[in-house]
Formats: C-alpha cells, sequence, structure tokens
C-alpha cells in the first residue's frame, strides 16, 4: 500500500466556468489540493475559488501543470491546441471529464437527482436543493448559477441526496457524449425540449437522440417528470422508457382543478404567477406566494415539487419551502431599483426565455414601460439559428434594443422588419445611456458579462446610501 505524505493533487482546466468551478469546491471539500487555470480569471467566480484555497493561474501554459498533478480534470470549453491541453497529452498525464469526475468521485452511491431540458435548470435545481435543504434533508448540490438561497453553487452535502444540474452540452473535446449521461439519476426531471446548441448539435433529433440516452440509464424504480404536451419530451419518452413518469400541466382558470392526464397541476391565482395552487392526483395540497413571475417558474416549481415527493418530501411540506426562495443569481434579479426605474439582469440565451420572462413581467407590471436590452451571445443565437423567431419573442416589451456585437455572425436590423419596436445599437456607451434615460422597467438580456454594463449601471444608477436610507 502507497501511503502519501501530500494530498491528492487535481488540477482543473477551465475552472472558471460554473461546473468546473463547482468541482472545484467539492474537490477541496474531499481534501484534495486543487489547483486551476482559465483565460478569463475575474470576480466572482475567481475570488470564491480563492477563498476556497484554490490557486488559480490567468491562461493556459504547460507551466501550470508544473509540478505535475495526480489527475487533469479537462473543462469541454477546452480543445486541441490549447497549450495544457498538448502538454497533458505530451506528458501523458492522466486527465478525465468534469462529468465523468463528478460521476466517479461524487455520486456513486448517492441518490441522484437531475434536472435536464432547454430552458429552467438553474432555477428548478435551485428550488429542488432549498425544499430538501427546508426540510431538513441537507443535499449536496452542482448548480450552474448562483442560488440566493446558498452561499456555493455547489457542496457535497449530508445525506444521500445530491441535485446536479443535468445539462446536454457535451462532456468534453475526447467525450462527445451529453454530460448529463454520466449522471446515472435515480429522479429525473425533464423541464422542455427545444433546438438550442446549434454549435455541437446538427439538429434536434441529435438532441433528442442524447436525451434517450440519458432516459436509458434511470432505474426502473426511479422517478421522471415531465411536462405534459411537450411535443420533443414525448417523442423522447416514446423512443423507450422504463421508469415511471409523472407529468405536471398549468391550468389557467382559478375556478378549480383539470383532472386531466397530469399528476401534478398547478392553477394560476394571479396572472404573473406570484400566486397559484397546487394539486397532485386531484387533491389539493395548498397554495403558494412567492416573490418569482412568470409561467415558466410556476412550471418549474412544480417539477421541483415532484422531485422532491420522490426523495420523500411530502407536497405540503414542500410547498412550505416556496414563499422563502430567493431564486437564483442573474434571473431577473433586480439590480438597480428607483422610484422612476427598476433594472433587472437577466442569463436569456434562448427565444422561448426572452418571451416568457417578458411576458410574466408584463403581467406583473401591467401597462408600465418595459425596455428589453438582448446580447445575443450564446453560440447558437450568434450563429442566427433563431433569428426567425427572436423579434416575436421580443413583443411583450414597449421596446427591444438589440446589442450588435462584433462577433455576431448574422445582421440583427433584418428584424426591424419583424417588429416595430425592434432598434439595433453597435454601442455600449448608447445602450449605457438608454437604459439610464428609461422609466418603468429594464431587462438585460445576456448569458455573458455583456461588456460590463450590468456592473457599471448599477454603479452610476443607484442612489447614494444617503438617499437609500431617507
Amino acid at each position: 500500500m502507497t501511503i502519501r505524505s501530500k494530498p491528492f493533487h487535481l488540477h482543473i482546466i477551465g475552472v472558471c466556468g460554473t461546473f468546473m468551478g463547482g468541482l472545484a469546491v467539492i474537490a477541496r471539500e474531499l481534501g484534495y489540493h486543487v489547483s486551476g487555470s482559465d483565460q478569463n480569471v475575474y470576480p466572482p467566480m475567481s475570488t470564491q475559488l480563492e477563498q476556497q484555497g484554490i490557486s488559480l493561474q490567468n491562461g493556459y501554459a504547460a507551466a501550470n501543470l508544473e509540478p505535475a498533478p495526480d489527475l487533469v480534470v479537462i473543462g469541454n470549453a477546452a480543445s486541441r491546441g490549447n497549450p495544457e491541453v498538448e502538454a497533458v497529452l505530451n506528458q501523458g498525464l492522466p486527465y478525465v471529464s468534469g462529468p465523468q469526475w463528478l460521476a466517479e468521485h461524487v455520486l456513486q452511491s448517492r441518490w441522484v437527482l437531475a434536472v435536464s431540458g432547454t430552458h429552467g435548470k438553474t432555477t428548478t435545481s435551485s428550488l429542488l436543493s432549498w425544499i430538501l435543504e427546508y426540510n431538513g434533508l441537507h443535499p449536496g448540490f452542482l448548480i450552474g448559477g448562483a442560488p440566493l438561497n446558498f452561499d456555493v453553487s455547489a457542496r457535497l452535502g449530508a445525506s444521500p441526496y445530491f441535485v446536479v444540474e443535468a445539462d446536454e452540452y457535451d462532456s468534453a473535446f475526447f467525450d462527445k457524449r451529453s454530460k448529463f449521461v454520466h449522471y446515472r439519476p435515480r429522479t429525473l426531471v425533464l423541464n422542455n425540449l427545444e433546438y438550442d446548441h446549434a454549435d455541437i448539435f446538427e439538429n434536434l433529433d441529435a438532441i433528442k437522440k442524447q436525451f434517450h440516452h440519458l432516459l436509458r440509464t434511470v432505474p426502473s424504480t426511479g422517478r421522471i417528470i415531465a411536462p405534459a404536451g411537450d411535443a420533443n419530451l414525448t417523442d423522447v419518452i416514446s423512443q423507450g422508457c422504463w421508469t415511471p413518469v409523472e407529468y405536471t400541466s398549468i391550468n389557467t382558470s382559478p375556478a378549480g382543478i383539470d383532472t386531466g392526464p397530469a399528476d401534478w397541476q398547478a392553477t394560476l391565482l394571479s396572472a404573473d404567477g406570484g400566486r397559484f395552487a397546487v394539486s397532485w392526483r386531484g387533491e389539493r395540497q395548498g397554495e403558494v406566494a412567492w416573490s418569482l413571475t412568470g409561467r415558466h417558474n410556476v412550471a418549474n416549481a412544480l417539477s421541483a415539487l415532484a422531485a422532491a415527493r420522490h426523495a420523500g418530501v411530502e407536497p405540503k411540506a414542500a410547498l412550505a419551502a416556496l414563499p422563502s426562495f430567493h431564486s437564483v443569481k442573474r434571473r431577473m434579479e433586480p439590480i438597480v431599483q428607483r422610484p422612476d426605474v427598476t433594472v433587472y439582469d437577466d442569463f436569456a440565451h434562448h427565444p422561448t426565455a426572452v418571451q416568457t420572462t417578458l411576458e410574466g413581467l408584463r403581467r406583473k407590471v401591467g401597462d408600465a414601460t418595459i425596455l428589453a436590452v438582448l446580447e445575443p451571445r450564446s453560440n447558437t443565437m450568434r450563429m442566427g439559428v433563431h433569428r426567425e423567431t427572436l423579434a416575436a419573442s421580443l413583443q411583450a416589451a414597449d421596446l427591444a434594443l438589440i446589442y450588435q456585437s462584433a462577433n455576431l455572425g448574422w445582421d440583427p436590423h433584418d428584424l426591424r422588419e419583424q417588429a416595430a419596436n425592434i432598434r439595433v445599437s453597435n454601442d455600449l456607451e448608447e445602450i449605457v445611456a438608454a437604459v439610464k434615460a428609461a422609466k418603468g422597467h429594464v431587462v438585460l438580456m445576456s448569458n455573458g458579462g455583456f461588456g460590463g454594463i450590468q456592473q457599471r449601471l448599477q454603479r452610476e444608477m443607484s442612489p447614494p446610501p444617503s438617499a437609500a436610507s431617507n
């Protein structure tokens, strides 16, 4: 037997991504010596990792692998030609993908509750983690965002339960399977399914194939939760399913409970989704009043309630957790709140997410003015795959201002022919000025940094502390 004189050294390439950063935190909890590198080392992720005792290198270089680590975890953003990837291969260092490392070192013997789908994964994972936490189950979790009910995005937990945001993106340059194929969940949430990630999936059928592979890993004693009426998920399930499925749906009429095919139903008690009732197989379980808005968040809540019940939390106990759920950073997060204007930061990356978010806000604020400011930043958005549906998704806004960045592969001016409320700008200063002049509600929509305008607007538009306290 070999006796180690120092901790196992794990090095992570691409450590500042939300998934890889979560791995780093969990590895540190396990007692590993963790180092990492990334080409974008900046707060808040860099600060969080350094506070955990994780040494970070800004930029990729072979020298970052000295002394040689015991194992290298390679993020899916790193490809052949990356200096560290080349050094790993040339030196014969052991390496693994992030999802495989998580599966082998954390998820083995755990009750895995995986949340998948095109939209709502981060919010639903956070909701589910909070429901379990609120009810004393202290789950482990790895979430691709910053859940505001916790001070970390990942932890080992103190129970068999582990909640993981199950992404369909590929695992690594050497493993093109979706991340979620590694997780082998006992409880699986299928939120929804649309075409996305055009940089790695040729078409929708290619994504469905990966979801079919995911279903093959769920045991017959497990549980699958899916929305009734999602044609793409229905197609996936019809390809082969060996696990009981519970269905969810939303009933917009407060007059009563629709006893249709769905096991879980929400009845909207307010147009914006801020109040709703929940039934389980025709029996009303209770009502919820919470801070979130939009039908999509009601759907997220139903999925989380169903998954929590499979883990042993009864619906009434799960419902009690929802009023104290504080959502997720960058999911309609108010960053400026003044009497004349509220500015929200939102992680929109797909026309459906844009539309449901704006429609939820419209139902909440009525006739108040809404300015949507959109950066089409995801790979799929930049490729122009969604250009035919993007204009329609912005119709709930009085004005939609689209940022035309230098790396956008199509001309958003074309969208003005589809909708009169759309304007285009390639000047961040012009966008900042438009937001500063706005009244009512402004939604900044981007899955990236948006040139730092969120922080700038928060700094320049927020009232001084003395004014805020008067």
